[in-house]
């Protein structure tokens, strides 16, 4: 795709954004006072909704994080939300899973550009067998419908049989030409990880990014989700208030695109990684390949909230890539049931933003939305 051609570019530019900043910078002495004023904003806005419970981290480099939870891991009876209460973070796994992948090709361990029909012997033979390359399974531009087979998601169907059916699939386009949002496919890089190099994606993720991060909260799966108390559990509105829903095993069968639970503490500690505060784990090399635009994605820049602040709008590798009011973000949402999620980089600005929540509601898109525009408000000013 042309958009490739910019990654000499990204890294230069990521490389500007982090190192020098990070050499010269001081710690702001009204730092503390904007972020907490923000998190009374947020708590008020979230219990005037009578959302249950919340986990909020920002970092930015030199000042303290800022971590700030809310309410009850259940609606009636549950215990209070604090920093190492596990949340589902839904879609927002991908960013995991497109920067161990960033982190594995830098290191030369998985290729790429290679077709997936090389580490996936079921392609062969298939109208994917030589088109379709490792990076459009992380971008969403295999081809197929947006989507495609997320209801058998929900089914008893196991991912292979899943997968399976998946292959009978006619693309709506060829590999590369256009954007279509999946779960299925993109969490086929599981199956790529694991015949490149011998280990599967969630032991790699383990070892490569949780337990280097000291990510001590975090996990994939839902035996790991529920192995304590200290978890907060889904919630859907009824009528009048929000009730408290069974924690549901479906998404976790696609582990890369929707497995990760983590806390208020782990999601700063993630966030530090992304602005490059941990190179041993997470390379320049590997930060600029999970950003590169590979995948135009035009209807983002529709998005009710964030219409009037989008310019750009791209898919990276698990990652999306946003211009939002002239300044480089990089984002992720999740959304899965009894929960919502927002995750937001902004390399330039040495800032992240996490806001994680145990109930479905619009309200994440306003929360986000206005974070940014405060804090491109206040340090523009």
């Amino acid at each position: 795709m042309k958009y490739l051609n910019n990654y000499v570019y990204v890294l230069i530019a990521f490389s500007l954004c982090l190192l020098p900043l990070k050499a010269i910078a001081k710690a702001d002495p009204n730092w503390d006072g904007f972020v907490k004023k923000y998190g009374r904003y947020a708590e008020k806005k979230l219990i005037s909704k009578g959302i249950p419970g919340a986990a909020l981290s920002i970092v930015s480099i030199d000042n303290a994080d800022y971590i700030h939870t809310m309410g009850r891991t259940k609606a009636r009876s549950g215990l209070k939300v604090n920093s190492h209460t596990r949340f589902r973070l839904a879609s927002v796994s991908k960013t995991f899973a497109g920067s161990l992948t960033a982190k594995l090709a830098s290191e030369g361990q998985v290729d790429l550009f290679k077709p997936v029909s090389d580490y996936i012997p079921a392609f062969k033979g298939t109208v994917y067998k030589d088109n379709l390359k490792v990076f459009h399974l992380l971008s969403h531009s295999s081809g197929l419908v947006p989507n495609a087979y997320d209801n058998l998601i929900e089914s008893r169907m196991d991912y292979p049989g899943i997968v399976e059916k998946l292959l009978t699939v006619k693309p709506i386009c060829e590999p590369g030409q256009c954007y279509g949002y999946q779960n299925v496919m993109f969490s086929l890089i599981d199956d790529v990880i694991f015949s490149s190099t011998n280990k599967k994606y969630a032991q790699w993720l383990q070892e490569g990014i949780f337990t280097p991060l000291k990510m001590h909260d975090t996990s994939l799966g839902y035996e790991a989700m529920v192995h304590d108390k200290n978890y907060a559990l889904p919630h859907v509105r009824g009528k009048k208030r929000w009730y408290t829903a069974k924690l549901k095993k479906n998404y976790y069968k696609v582990g890369p695109a929707a497995g990760v639970n983590a806390s208020a503490t782990d999601m700063a500690k993630w966030l530090k990684a992304q602005l490059g505060q941990n190179l041993d784990v997470l390379s320049l090399n590997a930060l600029a390949t999970q950003t590169r635009p590979y995948t135009h994605t035009k209807k983002e820049r529709y998005r009710r909230v964030w219409k009037k602040h989008l310019a750009q709008a791209y898919y990276g590798l698990g990652w999306r890539v946003y211009n939002y009011d002239n300044e480089t973000l990089y984002y992720h949402s999740g959304w899965v049931q009894g929960y919502r999620s927002d995750l937001v980089v902004i390399p330039h600005l040495n800032v992240g933003f996490s806001l994680i929540l145990n109930a479905e509601t619009g309200v994440i898109n306003e929360l986000t939305t206005e974070f940014l525009n405060r804090l491109l408000k206040y340090k523009r000013t």
